[in-house]
């Protein structure tokens, strides 16, 4: 089953069972339905399906204001760069909402543009930044685990966040790895269990931590492979514990930020952990990234492998 559809086949389920709920945005029953992800939704009687103008400031405002007013609400956008039309909501009415216990739920539901440079106004791969800016939960989905655990724990549940799909990924077989385990609120998911190496994944890297994962068991590396599906998230316990045994950590993040959340657990890690490889595996932004280019987080297995033997780490 293709991505897109597995996470609209989730969202479908779930939005049909509360008694009222309102989902809006541009196209969300009609054309292009956001292509795909909102295909095919209904609602109970006392629920509003509504198709809107591209007003996303406006838009951030209804959400927060149904959600005071105790209605729950999904807004769907097309693409998370117009969500910088919206910024004085995420920041100065959040911070308002946010001071009271939330009885109701407002969700953002963006594709991230994470598929090649496809002009000025589609050049956005920044969840983080978007997250950070007033530290706004939000969940990257990447493969059918973390997408149905987060979508049953988060898309109606209480509160404010943002959830991301993929762009790029839309088109391709969902990935079902075997997972390990994850917390209750699915900010961390860990896939395999390995002493050699720690794999971990950022933003939408999680196909590429995948392959990197198999390239490195072929030369008989085993690795751990986790995926923080928690844009903003402060606990890197599981992860610590694992680096403290396999002593060599490799990070993937392919978001397009100067800012990135895997900082923060680099951070932590080297404060109680000696490591013998550190690699991060992100974008290079010193070129033109203005200018039609192909946008993706290339990964050279073979020099891994080789740094990884060169240093006799396993």
């Amino acid at each position: 089953m293709k991505y897109i559809t597995y996470v609209n086949q989730l969202i479908k389920e779930l939005v049909a069972e509360p008694e009222e709920i309102v989902i809006f945005g541009q196209n969300v029953s009609a054309g292009s339905c956001i292509s795909g992800l909102t295909r095919g939704l209904t609602v109970k009687k006392d629920g509003l399906i509504l198709n809107t103008s591209n007003s996303e400031n406006s838009l951030c405002g209804i959400g927060f204001g149904l959600m005071l007013s105790k209605v729950p609400s999904i807004f769907f956008m097309k693409q998370q760069d117009f969500l910088l039309l919206g910024i004085d909501h995420l920041v100065n009415t959040y911070n308002f909402i946010r001071t009271k216990k939330p009885e109701s739920s407002f969700t953002i539901f963006t594709p991230i543009i994470d598929n090649g440079y496809q002009g000025l106004q589609s050049s956005l791969n920044n969840f983080s930044d978007f997250c950070s800016i007033a530290r706004i939960p939000g969940y990257a989905i990447t493969n059918k685990v973390d997408a149905e655990k987060i979508l049953k724990e988060h898309l109606i549940s209480p509160g404010f966040r943002i959830i991301g799909i993929s762009q790029r990924l839309c088109s391709e077989e969902i990935l079902c790895p075997s997972l390990v385990n994850t917390d209750e609120k699915g900010n961390i998911f860990k896939y395999y269990s390995g002493n050699d190496a720690t794999i971990v994944c950022f933003n939408f890297s999680f196909p590429q931590g995948l392959e990197l994962y198999n390239k490195l068991k072929q030369e008989n590396i085993n690795a751990s492979l986790f995926s923080v599906s928690s844009i903003i998230n402060g606990d890197w316990s599981k992860i610590i514990s694992d680096t403290s045994i396999t002593k060599n950590m490799i990070i993937l993040d392919d978001s397009k930020s100067i800012n990135l959340s895997c900082n923060s657990l680099i951070k932590d890690v080297l404060e109680v952990t000696t490591l013998k490889s550190n690699i991060l595996l992100s974008r290079d932004l010193s070129g033109d990234w203005l200018s039609p280019n192909e946008d993706k987080l290339v990964i050279d297995h073979n020099q891994i492998i080789e740094k990884i033997k060169k240093n006799n780490l396993i």
